[in-house]
This record gives structure tokens, C-alpha cells and sequence, in this order.
């Protein structure tokens, strides 16, 4: 049986003061559970200090990106090796935000090209993180325009194969797969719980065709976007939904814990 993994992803917000503070809180009444996966994705400026916080729980420490490099002239990067030096479980690559496809758009579009993601970059710090033993947690989704056009499943399954590429299935076990529909993430709108149910079906009909049934039944497959402590638990007992990437809901140390509680 799977354990279930519940990721929190803070974005650009918190302070390193008040993070340090809402983990505190939040370790006050997350209680260790066997079947339960708990990571903390922040900035990275505040991982030094939650480092020490988390210390000698059971909360597992994750970043938010990383460049692939391990150094190098590449100003205002941060590498997989410096991650690994500061105990870095788990990292989000591929989300759509660094992708530039936002859901609720806030920037000028004239901006949108600082987020340049792609398949092949995604590649890469996938290969770099684990070359340091650190988890992925690969994000992927569909625009709302991509959803109206019936291409949904093509996307994903093009993302998943760009993402994974030259990727051995020994090398995937304690990866993630994160399926967030780009039109509910920031939004309040939540996919409907067969239909994200069935899109993460898909995920892992896919990883049987490229890997293997045995990788297909380990590999993780989280639900993001929009998840908060009133439909998570409907989510989270769906079959193939194997836990969340919590966004907005994670700032909130009850309603996280709500959250975790409900996997």
C-alpha cells in the first residue's frame, strides 16, 4: 500500500520569522503517523532555520526549485549540492508557475517570459536531484484553454515524458508525480474529485507504459490545486490520489494540519 504524501508549497510568502512560527504551531498538533508523509516546501532562505526546527521530527524539509547545475557561474541559482548540504528531502520542479502558466494570472503577460521552464529543463533538475538523493516532486497540468480543447491527458502525458526522459525506473521510486490543473491552482476552484481521480489513473497508465506495473503501483500521484481541509479528504480517498501539494491552505497551521489529517 502506498503511504500517503502531503506537501505543503508556501510559494513567495512568509517571512523566515514567520515561517519558523507556523511550523512550530503546526508541529504542535501534526502527530507522527506510519502511513503519512509530511514535507514543508519553502523558500529558500528560510530552509537554514526550519532545518533546526524540524531537526527531530517527523516532518520531512523540501524546496521549492533548483538549478541543476552543482556551481557555476549562474548568478542567483541554487544547486542540488547546496540543497543536499542543508538536508533537503523532497523538491517541486515543474510547477506551473515556473513554467509561466498561472491560473489567475497577476502579472503583465510582457513579464511571463522570466518563467521559462520547459520539459527539458525539467529533465534536468530531475536528473540532478536525484544524483544528490533528493525526492522530485514533478508538477504537471493543463490550462483551462487546453482542458476546453479536449487535451488534457496529451499535455500531461507530454509533460511526464519530457520530464522523465533517460530516467531509469530504479531511480523513480520515492519520486512524486503532482497532477495540478494550471486553471484550479490560486483560483478557489477545485477539480472535481472522479475527474482528478481519473486524470491520476492516467498518470499511472502512463508510467506502466514507459516503466514498469511495479514502478506504476509504488510511484506517488498527488492532487494540488485549490486543496483545502473541506475537500481533501474526498480527494485523498480517491484510488489513485496519493496526497496533496498544498498551496494557499498550508500558510494556515489548523487547516494544514486538517489537511494532513485527512490523508
Amino acid at each position: 500500500m502506498r503511504t500517503k504524501l502531503v506537501a505543503a508549497n508556501w510559494k513567495m510568502n512568509l517571512t523566515v520569522t514567520e515561517g519558523a512560527t507556523l511550523v512550530e504551531t503546526s508541529l504542535k498538533t501534526l502527530h507522527s503517523r506510519p502511513d503519512v508523509d509530511t514535507v514543508i516546501c519553502a523558500p529558500y532562505l528560510a530552509i537554514p532555520r526550519l532545518r533546526e526546527i524540524l531537526r527531530n521530527s517527523y516532518v520531512k524539509l523540501g524546496a521549492q526549485d533548483v538549478f541543476w547545475l552543482e556551481s557555476g557561474a549562474y548568478t542567483g541559482k541554487v544547486s542540488p549540492l547546496m540543497l543536499a548540504d542543508f538536508g533537503v528531502s523532497y523538491c517541486i520542479v515543474g510547477h506551473s508557475e515556473t513554467r509561466g502558466r498561472f491560473g489567475k494570472p497577476e502579472l503583465p503577460e510582457s513579464t511571463l517570459s522570466i518563467f521559462g521552464e520547459t520539459d527539458e529543463t525539467v529533465n534536468l533538475k530531475i536528473k540532478g536531484l536525484l544524483y544528490h538523493a533528493i525526492n522530485p516532486i514533478l508538477c504537471v497540468g493543463e490550462t483551462l484553454a487546453e482542458r476546453e480543447a479536449g487535451r488534457t491527458d496529451a499535455v500531461i502525458a507530454e509533460q511526464v515524458r519530457g520530464a522523465f526522459a533517460g530516467i531509469e525506473s530504479a531511480e523513480l521510486y520515492f519520486a512524486a508525480i503532482a497532477y495540478e490543473p494550471v486553471w484550479a491552482i490560486g483560483t478557489g476552484q477545485t477539480c472535481d474529485s472522479a475527474e482528478a481521480n481519473r486524470v491520476c489513473s492516467m498518470i499511472r497508465s502512463l508510467i506502466r507504459d514507459l516503466y514498469d506495473d511495479e514502478l506504476a503501483s509504488e510511484l506517488r500521484i498527488l492532487y494540488g490545486g485549490s486543496v483545502k481541509a473541506s475537500n481533501s479528504r474526498e480527494l485523498f480517498h480517491q484510488s489513485d490520489i496519493d496526497g496533496g501539494l498544498v498551496g494557499g491552505a498550508s500558510l494556515d497551521a489548523a487547516e494544514f494540519t486538517a489537511i494532513v489529517q485527512s490523508a
